[in-house]
């Protein structure tokens, strides 16, 4: 049984110009999403290290970019993309969804969810920048420079 979504070969192989904007609108969210990570490691980092008072920055940034997720998720169905794209775009709501879980849940367990939270944040900071890799040679894809003109 054939797969429905294009593989990536097929999109460069095959790019359809009108969806070209789409592709490259997704990239810029997937880059704005992977820079709110990084900053809010750094306010996390501030906070630890340097002054509590950063903690309502960290925790204002994750609140403000969840949604960019969702909305991620959305347009990844909406466009032509591969499936090892569609599945780093769904991974991104999923691992936010159980950063929140281990730092909320107050569950009788011998030990504390809390300890797989930051575990969960390098495994979200890698998915993001990973796919904003793998959207970036979809969305400028390189010249072949063996060809004449």
């Amino acid at each position: 049984m054939a797969s429905s979504t294009p593989s990536l070969d097929a999109i460069l192989e095959n790019p359809q110009p009108f969806l070209k904007p789409a592709i490259i609108g997704f990239y810029t969210l997937a880059v704005l999403f992977n820079l709110c990570l990084v900053a809010q490691v750094l306010t996390v980092g501030l906070a630890y290290f340097d002054n509590p008072a950063w903690w309502s920055t960290h925790v204002w940034l994750v609140r403000g970019y969840s949604g960019l997720s969702l909305v991620l998720l959305a347009w990844v169905y909406w466009i032509s993309m591969p499936q090892r794209v569609r599945m780093l775009t769904l991974s991104l709501p999923i691992l936010l969804g159980l950063q929140f879980l281990t730092i909320h849940a107050q569950l009788s367990l011998p030990i504390s969810l809390a300890i797989f939270h930051p575990l969960l944040g390098f495994s979200l900071f890698s998915a993001s920048t990973t796919l904003v890799h793998r959207v970036g040679h979809i969305a400028f894809p390189k010249k072949d420079n063996n060809t004449t003109i």
